[in-house]
């Protein structure tokens, strides 16, 4: 692919319980975002028999992939990348379904062994929560992959059997489940868990989970918290949330479990063995918590390509790229943005020893830097609401719930009112509204001295004393808009913020400064 063109890219999975489809748009190593999901319950394994898929769940399947089809066609998709998992791949006419499935839809379904598709959830995850070492657990609806991450790398992977629908379609027969059903699920369970020797030796390294499953027992927590954020990137699901939501399920019959909050209703009928699962993997890694993952398979498979110039398709540094990302994707003014987050931080090192922040804080100050104006895109009244807006529901892989509520906040009072951190109050902590306060009056400031967006304010100069904090500004020409504007706009939240009052001056003077004539001038 030319890495300087914009590439329309579709991948299919189609799963044991799910079919999905997801179309990004993308410049390869450059930038990517998603356009479009279709989900599509299909059932594939349901009522398989030693003779392989029923007919009625290829009927499903293949009319569900004949719809994506014509989906990429009239959306002008450039590349389609089609994938089966476990339910085709252990069943006896999986060849001869997936030859149906090239001769009436004309797609060349490509089937994923274990290993494969224990790599695709791993590098998935790998592009979204950074992590050195430890697993990942992919849940579907057939089979789990339990895989190993060395050094940022995957190692191997082990399927198992113990996808939500392939254990319902075994064991669950009454509704809500038995206790006799529930126990035949814990031996089954164990069983296959004990079959893999090298899982007993990770006991206490991170976890990230993804799958259906998984994301739905998140959303079931977030919903509980009345969490503040939109999306569930660097979500941490505990194992007593695990162990409440799995309450729930054995108590409540199926009507009931359809309208939890945050439950897809045409999961609840499977979600009670699958939860089972991942309590169990909890306790066998000794483990308190998981990591979310909102990127599995589907990803992993279109990152192979998006990062097909690396050595290995996995970024290295996962929350830089993912703030780029952002504002690529959102069309950002780079000039401008770079110039802001230059200055911002030029005041935030000569400040460290009124602030006391550390690397922290100033990587959170040039996340917000780079995407404070992203909402000019939807409208520049309003656009520093509309940025928050973009950075809340996007999220902003490899950062925690908390920096990602902070640099929202951050890019929300880049320009006017007066911080206020309570709607992320569930997510904040102590300490973070003096944090957001003196962030937002450094970001505020950085802004207004680029307000000509020409970089006209080349540096910036700090002093101070118990009463006074003094800025001198530093330009090959009068910065007249950029005193002006700052004065009215950036000081009072300053002063308020560093409780000492602001003088602002230039190293040039009017008198000093004679305009070109052949450039405008603002009276």
């Amino acid at each position: 692919m030319n890495s300087s063109q914009s590439y329309r890219i579709a991948v299919i999975d189609l799963g044991s319980n799910t079919a999905r489809l997801v179309v990004m748009v993308a410049r390869p190593g450059y930038a990517y975002r998603l356009e479009d999901e279709i989900r599509e319950v299909v059932r594939l394994r349901q009522e398989m028999s030693p003779a392989g898929l029923s007919e009625a769940a290829m009927s499903r399947a293949i009319a569900t992939l004949r719809l994506f089809k014509r989906f990429c066609t009239s959306t002008n998709v450039d590349i389609i990348l089609p994938t089966a998992t476990s339910a085709v791949r252990e069943a006896a006419n999986g060849p001869i379904f997936l030859e149906r499935v090239l001769q009436e839809v004309g797609l060349p379904l490509r089937l994923l062994d274990g290993s494969q598709e224990a790599y695709y959830a791993t590098l998935g995850a790998l592009n979204e929560v950074p992590m050195s070492e430890g697993l990942v657990l992919d849940m579907g609806g057939g089979s789990i992959q339990l895989s190993w991450v060395e050094n940022g790398r995957f190692q191997h992977g082990t399927s198992l059997t113990l996808g939500a629908l392939a254990l319902a379609e075994r064991f669950v027969r009454h509704d809500p489940i038995s206790d006799d059903e529930c126990q035949a699920l814990a031996v089954e369970i164990a069983r296959q868990l004990g079959s893999v020797d090298w899982l007993k030796q990770k006991r206490g390294a991170m976890l990230i989970g993804v799958g259906g499953t998984i994301r739905n027992l998140a959303r079931i927590e977030a919903a509980r918290q009345a969490y503040p954020l939109q999306n569930l990137h660097g979500f941490v699901l505990t194992r007593d949330s695990v162990a409440a939501s799995l309450a729930q399920f054995c108590e409540l019959p199926l009507a009931r479990r359809q309208r939890i909050d945050g439950l897809q209703s045409d999961r609840a009928d499977i979600i009670t063995p699958g939860t089972m699962v991942l309590l169990a993997v909890l306790d066998r890694l000794k483990l308190d918590h998981l990591h979310i993952s909102l990127g599995g398979l589907r990803e992993g498979v279109f990152f192979e390509r998006f990062w097909q110039h690396l050595p290995y398709p996995v970024i290295p540094d996962v929350r830089h790229f993912s703030v780029l990302n952002l504002a690529r994707s959102y069309d950002y003014l780079k000039l401008h943005a770079n110039h802001v987050r230059f200055l911002a931080g030029r005041l935030f090192d000569q400040l460290v020893p009124l602030h006391g922040f550390g690397p922290a804080e100033r990587e959170l100050l040039d996340a917000a830097a780079l995407l404070h104006d992203l909402g000019t895109l939807i409208g520049y009244e309003g656009h520093h609401r509309h940025s928050q807006t973009l950075i809340d529901y996007n999220g902003l892989p490899g950062f925690t719930p908390r920096e990602v509520a902070i640099v929202a906040l951050l890019a929300r009072y880049h320009r006017k009112g007066r911080p206020d951190g309570s709607p992320y109050a569930l997510v904040l902590q102590e300490g973070d509204e003096m944090r957001i306060s003196q962030l937002s009056a450094i970001l505020r400031v950085a802004e207004f001295l680029e307000r000509g967006r020409n970089a006209t304010v080349d540096d910036v100069s700090v002093s101070w004393n118990d009463a006074e904090l003094h800025l001198t500004l530093i330009a090959d020409e009068y910065p007249a808009v950029e005193l002006w504007e700052t004065e009215r706009n950036a000081l009072p939240l300053l002063e308020k913020a560093f409780r000492r009052q602001v003088r602002l001056d230039s190293l040039i003077s009017p008198g000093e400064w004679l305009p070109d004539p052949g450039r405008g001038v603002v009276g």
